[in-house]
């Protein structure tokens, strides 16, 4: 999909200018040609020399280079490029694209084009939540000026969390193959899903045994957490019903805390009506009877606890099979140690759902708190392969799959 085509890469001063590099590494594995223009802050954090190793190709950094400009170079890279880049995409930056600036090369090629512009914000969370960003933001959606990231984690400032992380190097990648495909990617422009009610579960439950100990699993709640802040970039209004977890909120979603699979069905079922519902959380399939309320001590005679364990509420079927309020489109997940498509063949078919997003979660894989996932769409109409992604890029494909495939509300045109 990228064989041949021209990108020009603009490199702004953030400490995340260190991922481009593996950026670039990448579109030349796949036939891309790279042109970076660097800002003189850029050049606090990569040099001119490792960008240029990496791209073979010039770095350009002047305006005012008289042998580039004597042919109108800053007209000519922007016009010869097939898109533009822009990562990081600083508070700075963006403020002066909105405001149509055009006081150094990285500006001024980027007014001077008429090719498509994809920017990965980079930021301080305060900064990305600031009035001022977010008026420049609309203003460059509004332009067409498309936007992947950014994500949601811990910032280089010691103690500071939140959304602004410039999205991973294989996220702009994505998003640089969908500009380029015509996909209906979750990047700037229309929002897919803007007027669409979505409940997404996430994270692990709690099954208390007692006071201080409960039955859990391994989930970290990535997964979920990531397909939550992608429905909210596509225009979904979110409700995130998550277990215990210690990554941050997702930005732009209510988020409802549970612990135990009836709390959560309870928070679900709350939430309804929804047009989706998305059921990414790894719910205990049992708890305990009958928790004690004080902590179990141990037995003078050494023997463990007998305990009586019962099904926990269904709540992927509950909602797949809802009589009243079920969601036009329902999602689970089968996250399976082996016999990986049949399981969820068969669970596709017994929870009621219209999707089934199917995981092998074998300790060799890393899956289980990991960041990478590797998935199959399975439906009624076949089995759609994914290779190895982030599980931000996972969530971003999926809810552009979600934008596809949803039915149309009644009234509404086919």
């Amino acid at each position: 999909m990228l064989a041949g085509k021209r990108i020009l890469l603009v490199i702004a001063g953030g400490i995340a200018a260190y991922k481009v590099l593996e950026l670039i590494r990448r579109l030349k594995e796949r036939g891309a040609g790279v042109v970076p223009i660097l800002t003189p802050a850029a050049e606090e954090f990569v040099t001119p020399l490792t960008v240029g190793a990496l791209a073979g190709e010039p770095v350009h950094r002047d305006l005012f280079d008289l042998t580039r400009e004597s042919d109108i170079g800053h007209i000519r890279l922007s016009r010869d490029a097939d898109l533009l880049v822009v990562a990081p995409a600083t508070a700075d930056l963006i403020a002066r694209m909105a405001s149509g600036f055009a006081n150094d090369l990285a500006t001024t090629a980027l007014l001077a084009t008429d090719k498509p512009v994809l920017i990965a914000p980079a930021m301080n969370p305060r900064m990305w939540d600031h009035p001022a960003t977010r008026r420049n933001m609309a203003r460059l959606v509004e332009d067409g000026v498309m936007v992947v990231g950014p994500g949601v984690g811990e910032m280089a400032e010691r103690g500071e969390a939140g959304t602004g992380r410039m999205a991973e190097p294989m996220e702009i990648l994505a998003a640089i193959e969908a500009a380029f495909s015509g996909e209906p990617a979750l990047i700037g422009g229309p929002k897919p899903l803007s007027g669409r009610r979505m409940i997404i579960t996430s994270g692990p439950t709690h099954e208390p045994i007692d006071p201080v100990r409960y039955l859990a699993n391994r989930s970290s709640g990535r997964q979920g957490h990531a397909i939550a802040a992608a429905a909210a970039r596509a225009g979904a209004e979110v409700t995130l019903v998550s277990g215990p977890v210690t990554i941050p909120d997702p930005a732009g979603v209510s988020v409802v805390p549970v612990e135990s699979a009836a709390d959560m069905l309870a928070a679900v079922e709350a939430a309804l009506p929804a047009d989706i519902a998305v059921m990414a959380a790894a719910v205990a399939d049992w708890r305990v009877a009958s928790a004690s309320e004080k902590k179990l001590k141990k037995q003078a005679s050494g023997a463990p606890p007998m305990l009586e364990l019962v099904e926990n509420p269904d709540i992927l079927a509950s909602i797949g099979r809802h009589h009243t309020l079920r969601p036009r489109l329902v999602v689970g997940f089968a996250a399976e140690t082996n016999d990986l498509i049949e399981n969820a063949r068969s669970k596709l078919e017994r929870k009621g759902a219209d999707l089934i997003v199917a995981n092998d979660v074998s300790p060799e894989t890393g899956v289980m708190g990991g960041g990478d996932n590797t998935v199959r769409l399975v439906s009624a109409a076949g089995v759609e392969d994914w290779p190895k992604l982030s599980k931000d890029e996972v969530a971003n494909r999926l809810v552009a799959r979600i934008a596809e495939l949803l039915p149309a509300p009644d009234g509404e045109g086919a």
